[in-house]
């Protein structure tokens, strides 16, 4: 995730890199290859704004990150905002994993905005599902 300002700059130095820039949709992806497959590259996301239209809520700003030196984590919390707004079947199953391991838990309920609480009650609910 990046802010929007930034892309540039970004662009560049992927493509220094040797990654190749498409642009799939909505989606801004760099790929190893002209011919690599669009689910194995690195796809960007803009904080403050939304992956698709229609989704429930924007990104988290950067500033919701840890620095670890020479980059940044995006912290839990967002991390959590994000998988629920998304909640495609690999996001619920991220999820499902965290609230296995204990990093999630039924606390989070109570700091979530309403439908990204009733998505996450739902995996706590129903785990096999």
């Amino acid at each position: 995730m990046i802010r929007r300002e930034d892309f540039d700059a970004a662009r560049a130095a992927l493509e220094a890199a040797g990654f190749v820039f498409r642009q799939a949709g909505v989606l801004s992806l760099f790929l190893d290859s002209a011919k690599a497959n669009p689910r194995e590259a690195v796809h960007l996301v803009f904080d403050g704004e939304v992956v698709k239209p229609g989704e429930p809520a924007p990104n988290p700003d950067v500033a919701e990150s840890i620095d670890m030196g020479s980059f940044r984590v995006i912290n839990l919390d967002a991390l959590v905002r994000i998988k629920l707004t998304a909640f495609r079947r690999k996001d619920q199953v991220h999820l499902l994993d965290m609230i296995g391991v204990g990093l999630i838990d039924q606390s989070w309920t109570k700091r979530l905005p309403p439908l990204q609480a009733e998505r996450l009650q739902e995996l706590l609910d129903s785990p096999e599902a």
